[in-house]
């Protein structure tokens, strides 16, 4: 057992939302870790590091209304380049976001001109509400990056977007490509990082490219 304070259980805990955010974020969810209850290393002879978590996660745009989450969380041993194998099980709903999905990915595909971004938030934290759904992608995809890229001893957290470029397709998909900036709190180093988000109501969030 681990108090749920406890560092490691932390960045384990970050790695599964974040794994979960890009499985079911979009632009209508952001899901985000609102308490870790519980916490459980088991070591694993000529394998890894696996972490047992019981989490309580909240969508920022749901406030209150919480659902409980079981994770488990491998990190292989000696590798740096394998990301961590995860499982996750969401015990309740997430609300529905099916409208909303809908709706931003009308208005997307309706504009005159591609949607061109910086600095989601702003210096002064803000963000404005037609940016919100783009900002909440850029969270699903910085789930992808967390989860591909998190060691042990690694937490990784989106700061910022710096940039966000739509790109016209041909397909039904929508297209941003992404400069955000990470910030791993362990070392304190803030990480440029480039990467294209692909987006459809039906298909959820896919990163291609990173």
């Amino acid at each position: 057992e681990l108090p749920p304070n406890h560092f490691p259980a932390g960045r384990a805990a970050a790695v599964a939302v974040g794994y979960l955010r890009y499985l079911r974020g979009g632009p209508g969810r952001g899901l985000e870790l609102s308490a870790l209850r519980r916490a459980r290393r088991q070591d694993i002879d000529g394998v890894g590091h696996k972490y047992c978590l019981e989490l309580e996660l909240e969508d920022v745009l749901d406030k209150g209304r919480t659902v409980n989450c079981t994770a488990e969380v491998l990190y292989h041993l000696g590798s740096s380049s394998t990301a961590p194998d995860v499982q996750l099980t969401v015990q309740g709903e997430l609300r529905s976001t099916e409208e909303a999905d809908q709706e931003f990915y009308n208005r997307i595909r309706s504009l005159e001109k591609e949607l061109v971004a910086e600095n989601i938030p702003d210096s002064h934290g803000n963000i404005p509400p037609e940016l919100e759904p783009i900002h909440l992608l850029a969270w699903a995809a910085s789930g992808y990056v967390i989860w591909q890229n998190s060691t042990e001893n690694t937490k990784f957290h989106l700061a910022q977007v710096q940039q966000v470029k739509q790109v016209n397709r041909s397909d039904e998909d929508l297209q941003f490509d992404y400069v955000l900036l990470l910030h791993e709190m362990v070392s304190q180093e803030v990480i440029p990082w480039e990467l294209t988000l692909l987006w459809h109501p039906w298909r959820g969030a896919r990163v291609c490219r990173d």
